[in-house]
């Protein structure tokens, strides 16, 4: 896999930002693919991506919309609709595999049709969620369409009580079985699944954990059983198809190491993977012989309307 070595330089508006409970890491997220563009040769312009998304996209006329939002409006298909109306190239997945992968629920609907294990959840009214408990502990509260561990509740097996959502939480919330054991993920780029990453934390793999500086150690390639490693490659390359993705995707999963291959399971996809300095991603395509330039400017020409 290569750069734009082929290819004449385009000018590369990174969308970044926005009005999600994600725009901080997004941002993040943004600034360090616009520098990796910019030193692969690109000309670039950084997009804040407000309600006047559109407007500016026209006065700027890109040739590729880098698409660096995360969580909603930015991940869930609707700016993938928008770009689709003004026919401007964009990267990572489509509007239906965006909006069937933000959405947790339906993500999981695919893994069922086709034969990936997950992990067992239902949906409940936010209200009943905080009057008792809608599961046997120990179980995960989180929004149904939001990522990067967003509004993430762990209600321990010796919980007396249930878990009180703060205001921010949606009116409806999925509430999620806990799986125990290791927590592994592994990136999809293109027809290919790179390689597994082990992510080991002092505690839960929040939000904290995900985006501080030393709040997760990362062992890729992961230091597991061939037959776990070469399941997570399947399956994430599965997981992939199933919901129609395109570019490069990432799908975490968690490892009951006494099951063995019984205990691996998904908990989802993600089409927006974060690409900041303590980001799976880069970590991973960096271990296969592709620097960050190089995987940014791969992400770019793979941009295309038609998603």
């Amino acid at each position: 896999m290569t750069g734009k070595s082929s290819r004449t330089a385009q000018h590369v508006a990174v969308l970044m930002g926005g009005p999600s409970a994600e725009r901080e890491v997004s941002l993040s997220t943004g600034r360090e693919c616009a520098q990796a563009l910019r030193a692969a040769g690109y000309e670039v312009t950084e997009v804040d991506a407000g309600i006047d998304l559109a407007e500016r996209l026209r006065a700027l006329s890109p040739d590729v919309c880098f698409n660096a939002l995360h969580g909603r409006w930015g991940e869930d298909g609707c700016v993938q609709g928008l770009l689709e109306w003004l026919r401007m190239p964009y990267t990572h997945s489509g509007v239906l595999a965006s909006a069937l992968a933000l959405d947790k629920t339906r993500t999981k609907d695919a893994y069922r049709a086709n034969g990936l294990p997950f992990v067992d959840s239902l949906l409940a009214d936010k209200a009943e969620v905080q009057a008792a408990h809608v599961m046997a502990p120990p179980y995960v509260v989180k929004p149904n369409n939001e990522g990067s561990s967003v509004g993430v509740y762990l209600v321990h097996e010796a919980a007396n009580a249930p878990p009180q959502l703060s205001k921010d939480m949606p009116d409806i919330v999925m509430v999620e079985a806990f799986a125990p054991g290791r927590e592994l993920t592994t990136t999809v780029l293109g027809d290919r699944a790179l390689t597994v990453t082990d992510i080991l934390t002092d505690g839960w793999y929040d939000y904290d954990a995900k985006y501080k500086p030393g709040g997760s150690r990362h062992v890729v390639p992961a230091d597991i059983p061939g037959e776990i490693f070469e399941a997570c490659l399947d399956y994430a390359l599965r997981a992939h198809n199933a919901l129609g993705c395109r570019g490069v995707t990432r799908t975490d999963f968690r490892w009951d190491e006494a099951q063995g291959l019984a205990g691996l399971v998904l908990l989802e996809t993600n089409t927006q993977p974060g690409m900041t300095p303590t980001s799976l991603t880069p970590e991973q395509a960096g271990q296969v012989g592709m620097s960050f330039p190089e995987l940014c400017s791969w992400i770019v020409e793979d941009a295309s309307c038609n998603r």
